[in-house]
């Protein structure tokens, strides 16, 4: 202890001071992933679906990739600043007796609420499902839409 204090040892003054916190950090990163009974990060699906949010003068856009999900299997439910998608994806089971050598896809509930920047209007949202894309229109509030100023 003695020598640590005087010499610096063991970094002789090489490592930064954050250099032990960034060591204890990975450590606890080793120590949660390898949790019993977790996943690899590496290996899962991350999350589902993915959702693309854009905005022009009146509508946001939301855009979710739904690949192989009907139409009727989702719901879309709205509030002032808030849109919601639920749903379940469906795989057929396979036959008594297959071995998978791989499996990445999962099946069951999912569901994703997305935060709105400003109010919409829930009664006008429209929605459209092609080729595997859910589209969502959603109309902003009167009171969000921007407005021209004349000067006089």
């Amino acid at each position: 202890m003695i020598y640590r204090r005087f010499f610096d040892y063991p970094s002789l003054g090489l490592r930064s001071p954050s250099s032990e916190f960034e060591r204890m950090r990975r450590q606890m990163d080793r120590l949660f992933t390898d949790w019993p009974g977790q996943r690899d990060p590496r290996v899962s699906a991350g999350v589902f679906p993915q959702i693309n949010l854009t905005e022009d003068a009146g509508k946001f856009y939301a855009r979710a990739e739904l690949p192989g999900i009907a139409a009727n299997d989702l719901e879309i439910q709205a509030t002032s600043k808030t849109l919601s998608i639920t749903g379940e994806r469906k795989i057929a089971k396979e036959d008594e007796g297959v071995r998978y050598h791989r499996r990445e896809r999962d099946a069951g509930k999912f569901s994703r609420v997305v935060s709105l920047p400003t109010e919409i209007d829930p009664d006008k949202i429209e929605a459209k499902m092609e080729n595997g894309i859910l589209t969502v229109f959603i109309p902003k509030a009167e009171a969000a839409k921007p407005r021209q100023i004349t000067i006089n």
